[in-house]
């Protein structure tokens, strides 16, 4: 009895001193490609998940920069969660935004990039840097021009004209029409990158593997598109699904060009105008710290989901 155990003992040593050789084998075998990626591999290290833990770290602190960080436990969240409604607003407003902004968006986006995948050359790449204009070209200028609060915005303008309005609304003012006008312009915003990542998508299907498809019983578009095309770009797909939910979450930016900060009455208030009010202008860095890691836990979980449902694509 004894014997046989021993003898289990030594094939287990062995084949970890195996498996320690033959990885230690590869690394040396593939030492030019850990040389490449080498580089990259550095700057995420040190520029995003350094950041991230020191970011996760300083949430349980007081920290206002002038003085070193207090530790102090829980109670930069339990301030989050049970006292500021303000960040209550900016939570519900987030979502709404993403929601609305992320699933709409990426659909738009592909159903344009599977249309004009089908146009010939010439035309398909004018429309491409057509659509692509959203991420080259400034976003604000545009839409402030468009949704000016008086007579002379072009949407005004034209709803006074058909008389559908008596006086001019006040859009990215007034709380009641607020919302709408930003969901466009986001909706507009993040048209680009999705788009080009689907085109490119389109591009490198194998065109043979839709003979093969219809050779076994794939009779229209839509199931080609479903059993064939989808399964093969889900690269593309998980891609343009992480940009269009990093980008729906980070939309502080533009709600603060477009509705001044705060918005009135927080109408447009998100969790990034909320983290930057705290570590750009208060400078408790400690508490915005708090409400980027919520911020990076619902992104992550977010991500999570899509990639969930994308591997059921084609199924």
């Amino acid at each position: 009895m004894e014997s046989i155990v021993y003898t289990d003992k030594n094939k287990k040593n062995s084949a970890n001193k195996r498996g320690k050789v033959s990885l230690s084998r590869r690394i040396w075998e593939y030492r030019a490609s850990y040389v490449l990626i080498a580089p990259f591999s550095i700057v995420f290290f040190l520029f995003t998940i350094i950041p991230v833990i020191i970011a996760i770290c300083f949430s349980f602190t007081y920290y206002n920069i002038l003085q070193s960080p207090k530790f102090i436990g829980w109670n930069n969240y339990v301030k989050l969660f049970f006292q500021d409604e303000i960040f209550f607003t900016a939570i519900k407003n987030t979502l709404i935004f993403a929601v609305v902004t992320g699933p709409i968006g990426y659909l738009l986006s592909f159903i344009l990039a599977w249309f004009v995948n089908e146009l010939n050359p010439r035309l398909r790449a004018f429309m491409t840097l057509l659509f692509y204009a959203p991420a080259l070209s400034g976003v604000t200028y545009i839409w402030t021009i468009i949704f000016n609060g008086d007579q002379y915005g072009y949407l005004n303008s034209i709803l006074l004209n058909l008389g559908l309005l008596q006086s001019p609304i006040q859009w990215f003012v007034d709380p009641a029409y607020m919302k709408m006008a930003v969901i466009v312009v986001i909706l507009w915003s993040s048209m680009g990158v999705g788009f080009l990542a689907f085109i490119a998508g389109f591009q490198n299907v194998d065109r043979t593997m839709y003979e093969a498809a219809a050779v076994d019983g794939i009779k229209n578009r839509f199931q080609e598109l479903w059993y064939v095309t989808l399964p093969a770009m889900k690269g593309q797909l998980m891609f343009s699904a992480v940009m269009t939910i990093t980008s729906s979450f980070n939309i502080g930016d533009i709600i603060t060009q477009l509705c001044g900060f705060p918005s009135s009455n927080y109408a447009a208030h998100t969790i990034m105008n909320h983290l930057s009010d705290y570590g750009s202008i208060r400078y408790e860095m400690g508490y915005a710290c708090a409400i980027a890691t919520v911020l990076f836990a619902i992104m992550v979980g977010s991500n999570f989901v899509v990639q969930k449902l994308l591997s059921k694509m084609g199924k």
